[in-house]
C-alpha cells in the first residue's frame, strides 16, 4: 500500500477466526499488503490465549481491533436494570480483552442486540443505551482504547442507521470519548450521499470502513470506493480506515448465516486484500493529500 494511511483489514477476508490454522498465513498477507491493523471477529475471552495471540500480532507489526457486542440477556438498551448492568459488564469484559491483546481500538455494536431490528425505536431505549455506552467509552479512553460504535443498516438494527442519528447518539451519551464507525456498505443502503454522511459525522468519526455493495472486491460494485476515499481525505478526515469483505469461502457457516452471506463473492482472500489496498491507493493518489505527496516525491 502506497497511501500513508492507517488501514485495517478484517481477518475474515482471509480466515474464519483466530483458532484457524490459516491465521499465521493470513496475518502475514495482511502485513505484507501494507495494512497496519487487523480487525478480529467477536471473541470469547474464555476460549483464547490472549498472550499468544498478542505475540502473533506483535511480531508482524500489526495492531488488532476487537469487536464488542450485546446479547438478549445483556443489553444496555433494556428497561431492566439487571439486563442493562449485564450489558455494560459484557462491554467491560470486551474492553479487558482488548487491552490484553495489545489493541487500542474496540469497534462493534455496543448499543443493542445485533440482528434485532425491532424494539429500539423509542427515545427512552435510545437514551438508556447511549448513557451506558458513554460510560464505557470514558473508561476505554482512560485505558488507552478508542471505542467506536458501528452504524448499521435497517435490516441489522433499528437503533442507529445514519450518520445524523449517530451524531445524536454521541450527544446522548454525554461522553467526549465515544466515536463513530461508518461503513460504506451500510451507507449504500441508508444514506443519500456517502460523502455528505461522512462530513456529517466528521467531528466524531473515528473509523471509516470500506465495504463493497456485494461484500466482495472493493474495486467492483455499486460503491465508488476510490472516490469516497478521495473525497473523505479532501474533506479533512484523518482517522483510521478499514477494509471489510465477507464470503462463505472464508467464513464458518454460523457466522455466514448470521451476516446473511449466502454466496461466495470471492474465493481468494489474498487477491481481495491486495485489490483493496490498490483501490485505496487510487483514491489517496487522487486526493489533495496524495497529490501533494506525489509532487514532493518527483
Amino acid at each position: 500500500m502506497d497511501a500513508d494511511l492507517d488501514v485495517a483489514c478484517h481477518l475474515n477476508v482471509l480466515a474464519p477466526g483466530v483458532s484457524s490454522a490459516r491465521l499465521p498465513a493470513a496475518l502475514d498477507t495482511i502485513a505484507a499488503a501494507g495494512y497496519r491493523r487487523v480487525v478480529l471477529p467477536p471473541l470469547n475471552p474464555d476460549a483464547i490465549d490472549a498472550a499468544a495471540l498478542r505475540e502473533l500480532f506483535r511480531v508482524r507489526g500489526l495492531t488488532p481491533i476487537t469487536i464488542a457486542g450485546q446479547a438478549p440477556d445483556a443489553d444496555v438498551s433494556s428497561p431492566s436494570g439487571d439486563v442493562r448492568a449485564a450489558g455494560a459488564a459484557l462491554l467491560r469484559r470486551a474492553l479487558d480483552l482488548t487491552v490484553a491483546l495489545g489493541a487500542d481500538q474496540m469497534n462493534g455494536v455496543p448499543y443493542g442486540v445485533f440482528g434485532h431490528p425491532a424494539g429500539l425505536t423509542d427515545g427512552a431505549a435510545f437514551e438508556r443505551s447511549a448513557a451506558e455506552v458513554g460510560r464505557v467509552a470514558d473508561e476505554s479512553h482512560d485505558r488507552g482504547v478508542l471505542m467506536t460504535f458501528e452504524v448499521l443498516n435497517r435490516y441489522e438494527t433499528s437503533v442507529v442507521n445514519t450518520a445524523a442519528q449517530a451524531m445524536e447518539y454521541v450527544s446522548a451519551s454525554g461522553s467526549e470519548h465515544l466515536w463513530i464507525h461508518l461503513d460504506t456498505f451500510h451507507m449504500a443502503v441508508e444514506e443519500t450521499d456517502a460523502s455528505v454522511a461522512i462530513r456529517t459525522a466528521l467531528p466524531r468519526l473515528g473509523y471509516l470502513e470500506l465495504g463493497q455493495s456485494g461484500r466482495g472486491a472493493l474495486s467492483a460494485g455499486a460503491v465508488d470506493i476510490g472516490g469516497i476515499v478521495r473525497q473523505a481525505l479532501d474533506d479533512g478526515y484523518g482517522g483510521r480506515w478499514g477494509v471489510e469483505a465477507f464470503s462463505r469461502s472464508t467464513l464458518d457457516a454460523a457466522a455466514a448465516d448470521m451476516l446473511a452471506i449466502w454466496r461466495r463473492p470471492f474465493d481468494d482472500g489474498v487477491a481481495l486484500a491486495v485489490d483493496a489496498a490498490r483501490t485505496i491507493d487510487t483514491g489517496w493518489a487522487a486526493s489533495n493529500v496524495g497529490r501533494r505527496v506525489g509532487t514532493t516525491d518527483q
